[in-house]
């Protein structure tokens, strides 16, 4: 199985990591409690009961969790927990369920948005209706929850202003540890398997896939959060609201910082086909 990029925001040296310290943010964030219960943790296996890679995503109706293409892309089947956590893990002491499941996750069929990657390589290309959808197998309702995120409308991040909020949820790493010369910069990150929360902002204005993708500040020195590597998939949502206007896709460099990129998911096209998953 390939994953096209390790600049990808959820390759997961994160499903293997252990937990080390205190986790620090989102990046640049605070635990979540439960201000977004309807954020969840995804782990996806490339073959049956083998566990391949962690994304966050988003329960939007009954039974369906809105994620992204590149962490449903090769997978056969996924589960999700809607625990706040931190969330044990097989190997810790004492031992949880993950990445497995068991009492607290559900399981669920992934599915792809058609056109995933199509446009060529290069940035953003490979990344290219990077939009996935979970649909559980398992009865889970909004108000299991107590509610679920909401879909945005049509064009709605066309009208948004430059610096107007947004909100960063998600279960991805959140420390760098220390390195030494010649270490792979992606292995130093760890962090709790817990629901983070972090404010960060839009940077609007048109670039080559403005109608593709939203541009985010990850500059924690202005007081921005970011998403990191596990966070692929987590909403991106309008300020103080439960509304994605994207879902976290892509970071630009090993260190989680300056911008990243989400793909929108208030385009027709993809309203479409999510729409078609909705009881």
């Amino acid at each position: 199985m390939t994953k096209r990029s390790l600049i990808v925001a959820t390759i997961v040296l994160a499903l293997l990591m252990v937990t080390v310290g205190i986790a620090y943010a989102i990046t640049n964030g605070e635990p979540d409690g439960d201000d977004h219960p309807y954020v969840g943790l995804l782990v996806f296996d490339y073959a049956p009961g083998e566990p391949g890679w962690r994304c966050s995503g988003a329960l939007i109706a009954d039974n369906v969790v809105l994620t992204a293409g590149h962490c449903t892309d090769g997978a056969v089947e996924a589960r999700v927990w809607f625990d706040e956590g931190p969330i044990s893990a097989i190997w810790d002491d004492p031992p949880g369920e993950y990445p497995f499941g068991g009492a607290t996750s559900y399981e669920g069929i992934p599915y792809t948005m058609p056109g995933y990657g199509t446009r060529g390589g290069g940035l953003p290309g490979f990344d290219y209706h990077d939009v996935g959808i979970v649909v559980l197998t398992e009865p889970v309702t909004c108000g299991d929850l107590g509610r679920c995120a909401a879909l945005p409308t049509e064009g709605q991040v066309d009208n948004l202003r430059n610096k107007t909020p947004i909100d960063f949820v998600g279960y991805g790493v959140q420390e760098q540890i220390m390195s030494y010369p010649g270490e792979n910069p992606y292995d130093r990150w760890t962090g709790l398997r817990q629901r983070f929360y972090a404010p960060s902002e839009l940077i609007s204005g048109n670039f080559k896939h403005s109608d593709e993708f939203m541009k985010l500040s990850l500059n924690a020195s202005q007081g921005d959060g970011g998403t990191c590597f596990g966070d692929s998939g987590g909403p991106d949502l309008l300020g103080g609201t439960d509304t994605v206007l994207a879902v976290n896709s892509y970071v630009t460099n090993a260190n989680c910082k300056g911008v990243g990129y989400s793909n929108r998911v208030d385009t027709p096209e993809i309203l479409e086909w999510i729409e078609g998953f909705l009881p």
